[in-house]
């Protein structure tokens, strides 16, 4: 069994090599709009077998403490960024005997059927944790977090991999949840320099 700060050590590792780029010409154009140096493109260790194994040992790990007392809550946010890490994180959950139910947040409601924005089990939960691979504005974590809470959901916590450190958290928390990084950009600059 590989020890909890060995998790984070090969994690970085792996976002690090896989997912981070660092350019000054030309900056990289973001889903928010600005232009940055940096580029993390996490569904390169999202879809990565040991990347994703450790995002879900990594994640459980930060949330373990806060689920035990809420019992049975949901994980789930903006498809597709987030719907790996809220499998990973739900299958280290549930090797842990904690039932943790992951959720899709669809972009816009299905066109057929009960034209729901949200997939999975949520009849047996009314509390969740909103997820995200990056925050830059936090805006997707945000559009997340309205669609679960109209979806009657308390959202309890927000978890991402990566604070780009450039006002998300800020914004998220504005929106009264807290947000836990696994990691930030200051940690890919210590790696980088």
């Amino acid at each position: 069994m590989i020890e909890i700060n060995e998790v984070y050590v090969r994690l970085l590792d792996i976002l690090y090599t896989k997912s981070f780029i660092y350019r000054e010409n030309p900056p990289f154009k973001l889903v928010s709009g600005r232009e940055s140096f940096y580029y993390f493109d996490c569904k390169a260790t999202t879809l990565d077998p040991e990347g994703l194994s450790l995002i879900g040992m990594a994640v459980y790990d930060k949330l373990a403490e806060m689920l035990r007392p809420h019992g049975t809550c949901g994980i789930g946010g903006l498809t597709l960024g987030a719907d790996p890490i809220s499998l990973a994180a739900s299958l280290e959950a549930y090797r842990n005997n904690v039932t943790l139910y992951p959720l899709i947040v669809r972009k816009e409601p299905k066109k057929h059927g009960t034209s729901k924005w949200i997939e999975g089990n949520i009849g047996g939960i009314q509390k969740v944790i909103a997820v995200d691979d990056v925050i830059t504005t936090g805006g997707s974590t945000i559009t997340a977090i309205e669609r679960l809470r109209e979806s009657g959901l308390e959202v309890l916590k927000a978890v991402v991999l990566i604070d780009r450190e450039e006002g998300g958290r800020e914004n998220i928390e504005k929106e009264g949840v807290e947000v836990i990084s696994l990691f930030t950009r200051a940690d890919f600059d210590r790696k980088r320099l």
